[in-house]
C-alpha cells in the first residue's frame, strides 16, 4: 500500500493515506514499520493534526475527509463524530439513533477507513469494550483502550 506518511506514534505508527487536498485513510502498521515523513503539504498537515491530537485529546481536526463507504456506514461515522472526546455510546444505542441494528452498526465501525478522527473507538458494547477494528481481541483492543484513556484520562 502507498502511504503519503507513517507517522510514529505512542502505540505504534499509522499510515497516512490522503490524496492532494483529502485524507482517505489511516492504517494501524507494525510498530517496527520505519516512519515515513509526509510527502505533501496536505499530508503533513494530517500528521502535524495527529501529533496535536496525540499531545492534546482536546485538539480539534479541521482536515478534509473523504472516508467513501455506503450511505449507511457514512452515517455510522457521522454518529460517531458527534461522540464528545471522554464520552462513549453503545452500539445499541447508535442502532436505536439511526434505526439500525447493533451489529450493522459494530460492523461500519469495523469498516472505518479513517480511525481516530472518525472515533469508532468510543463505540463500545454493553457489557464491555466491544470490538476495534474487526477484531476482538489483541492489540487492536489495546489500541482502543488507549484512545479512550488518552481522552479520558480519569477513567
Amino acid at each position: 500500500m502507498d502511504y503519503q506518511a507513517k507517522l510514529k506514534v505512542p502505540f505504534g505508527v499509522l499510515g497516512i493515506r490522503c490524496t492532494e487536498d483529502a485524507l482517505v485513510g489511516i492504517d494501524f502498521l507494525q510498530a517496527t514499520d520505519k516512519p515515513l515523513r509526509a510527502t505533501s503539504p496536505f499530508a503533513t498537515n494530517v500528521c502535524e493534526q495527529l501529533l496535536h491530537y496525540f499531545a492534546n485529546p482536546d485538539a480539534q481536526f479541521t482536515v478534509l475527509l473523504k472516508p467513501g463507504g455506503t450511505l449507511h456506514q457514512q452515517k455510522v461515522w457521522q454518529s460517531t463524530c458527534n461522540i464528545p472526546r471522554g464520552q462513549t455510546r453503545n452500539y445499541g444505542e447508535l442502532a436505536a439513533e439511526l434505526k439500525s441494528g447493533a451489529q450493522a452498526i459494530g460492523q461500519a465501525c469495523g469498516a472505518n477507513p479513517i480511525p481516530i478522527i472518525i472515533p469508532c473507538h468510543r463505540v463500545v458494547s454493553k457489557a464491555g469494550l466491544g470490538g476495534f477494528m474487526r477484531h476482538a481481541g489483541g492489540d487492536a483492543l489495546d489500541i482502543k483502550r488507549w484512545l479512550l484513556k488518552h481522552e479520558h484520562p480519569s477513567a
